[in-house]
């Protein structure tokens, strides 16, 4: 489970900032979510010889288009502002020199923040729209469908707890290497400063790897999804079933795969930002308690008393 101390810090200091954008996204997702329906009833409407869906289509891609680039352009301003603002105070506290490797890991890391804010958290929104919207959209084409999507949502969810596991293990011990680098470097020690990067790579293989196997297993359940949809639709509705039917069930099970690859992905950042989390929030403590030490052990120093 991801501690959310500091990231729930982060989100209630920029919480405006931070509203507007995931506000403008939401309304794109619903957007993106909603065209496949709207292509469908365009190309039905089309082939009876009215313009009316296509009038439809044209100005849902529109609204679309106009709140993405808002959007885009609002994400830059407000995730440079709070990358600047957490680096900042970081980066202010009084340290000891010592500790300047583990701070410069942490401040390397905690760009990681930032970035599951930018673009991991998006992604977790944008695999919600999927899943959930498009079953509930296609639950109106063909209800058997969403009852196949339910029934591989259940594996793939445990493949994720065990894939979930085996990251926390493998970040953990690239993390612990990466907050060596800066004394390895400073030592000069040739011999060492191999041996580091060696082991970062390896351990970037190992994760590269676990990634590899979980996209294989994944895309082979995904790969049924679409097949036996496809099976079921065609028996179900057989010749009767629009065209634009067709192709707005097919683009609503991409949709659902695409938000099925991103649980894995979800789990894994949700894993690595953790161990961040809490060497971060180790740090911290450690240079609090040492402010509060330094400060206990300077001697008072009472003013001298003036001559009546």
């Amino acid at each position: 489970m991801l501690n959310m101390n500091v990231l729930s810090k982060l989100v209630r200091r920029h919480k405006m900032r931070l509203g507007i954008t995931y506000l403008l996204f939401s309304l794109e997702m619903t957007g993106a979510l909603l065209r496949p329906f709207f292509l469908g009833m365009a190309i039905n409407d089309l082939m009876q010889g009215s313009y009316q869906g296509l009038i439809i289509l044209s100005s849902v891609h529109f609204a679309w288009l106009v709140i993405g680039t808002l959007r885009h352009r609002y994400d830059t301003r407000t995730y440079s502002t709070i990358y600047t603002s957490l680096v900042t105070k970081f980066l202010s506290k009084r340290i000891k020199s010592s500790e300047v490797s583990k701070l410069s890991a942490h401040s390397t890391l905690a760009r990681e923040f930032v970035d599951f804010l930018e673009f991991d958290l998006v992604y977790i929104i944008e695999a919600f729209y999927n899943i959930v919207g498009s079953m509930i959209l296609l639950f109106f084409y063909q209800s058997s469908v969403v009852f196949l999507c339910l029934g591989i949502l259940l594996p793939v969810m445990a493949i994720s707890y065990i894939y979930g596991k085996k990251m926390k293990r493998l970040t953990r011990l690239k993390n612990d290497e990466l907050e060596k680098q800066v004394n390895i470097i400073s030592s000069g020690d040739k011999k060492a400063i191999h041996q580091h990067f060696n082991n970062l790579r390896k351990w970037q293989i190992r994760i590269s790897d676990q990634e590899a196997w979980n996209f294989g297993i994944i895309e082979m359940m995904v790969m049924i999804v679409i097949a036996i949809s496809l099976l079921i639709t065609n028996q179900v509705a057989g010749t009767t079933v629009l065209a634009g039917h067709i192709i707005g069930i097919y683009n609503y099970i991409l949709k659902f795969v695409s938000g099925l690859d991103t649980i894995p992905y979800t789990v894994q950042r949700i894993t690595a930002l953790n161990d961040i989390t809490q060497r971060i929030q180790l740090q911290m403590n450690e240079q609090e308690d040492a402010g509060e030490t330094d400060h206990s052990s300077i001697p008072s120093i009472k003013p001298k008393e003036t001559a009546a």
